[in-house]
């Protein structure tokens, strides 16, 4: 019985990978999806847990680690900067413009399954495009004689990150303004919701850092100390930025988060 269940299971799979080949293929010769790219690198200087780009008049506010960590250092995005002269970069990517039009094709035929496949195939065909950006612009700024094989790829064996606001190493959503801001990323018909979602859904966003040593990290929960410390970088009242880090709030608020 255990054999037939895996035989079963591997004929599912099978089967659903042959799909998601074919729907691809016609994606690609009847060009249904559209993919866009926006990137740039900025002058910047670590202060603090700040990183500040002095062309721009802007800032990016990170947020350090407060627990015991097993390392022993309590690390923020902004140690991976210099405090005098270096630079980051960012980017905007997505593979999303035209998955509305298609989607809803398939839900008039009432076809859920094709439905779901393209926001799947969308979703990773944008993960794909930030993935060849990021060597791209590696091989520009300070790897140029890169040249990993694809599993060393896969396993990130390469100097540098790309983190996303919203994730743990910098897990502010609203950071994502900024970000967008500096790359005026509509121009690649990516935007933000209200509560910094991003549409079209098949879109991602992120920082480059170059650093040799820079890697990811959680920040972990985070007390009110440090809250007030962010509040007062990004000049916001204290109940939005609770709202926006609310995940990771090591207390609970004083008063309930506001909506503005």
């Amino acid at each position: 019985m255990g054999a037939a269940r895996a035989l079963s299971a591997d004929s599912r799979a099978k089967e659903l990978y042959d799909d998601a080949r074919k729907l691809l293929g016609e994606i690609i010769d009847k060009r249904l999806l559209q993919a866009r790219a926006v990137y740039g690198f900025w002058r910047a200087r670590a202060a603090g847990d700040d990183i500040e780009l002095p062309d721009e008049g802007r800032a990016v506010h990170t947020l350090r680690q407060q627990q015991e960590t097993t390392t022993g250092v309590n690390l923020a995005l902004a140690d991976f900067v210099a405090p005098d002269a270096d630079a980051i970069g960012g980017f905007a990517v997505t593979a999303g413009i035209g998955v509305g039009e298609l989607v809803a094709r398939f839900e008039r035929d009432h076809d859920d399954y094709n439905a779901i496949m393209t926001k799947a195939l969308a979703d990773r065909l944008a993960e794909a495009l930030a993935e060849m950006l990021h060597r791209e612009v590696r091989r520009a700024w300070y790897a140029p004689d890169e040249d990993l094989r694809s599993e060393e790829l896969i396993a990130e064996q390469y100097r540098g990150i790309r983190p996303a606001p919203g994730y743990p190493a910098c897990p502010d959503h609203s950071e994502k303004r900024t970000l967008f801001d500096l790359l005026g990323a509509t121009r690649a018909g990516i935007e933000l919701t209200e509560n910094f979602a991003m549409t079209p859904a098949a879109s991602v966003s992120g920082y480059y850092f170059a650093h040799p040593e820079a890697r990811y990290f959680s920040v972990g929960r985070i007390g009110r100390d440090q809250v007030l410390d962010y509040q007062r970088r990004k000049d916001l009242p204290l109940p939005v930025v609770e709202r926006w880090l609310a995940p990771i709030l090591a207390y609970e608020p004083e008063e309930a988060p506001s909506l503005v």
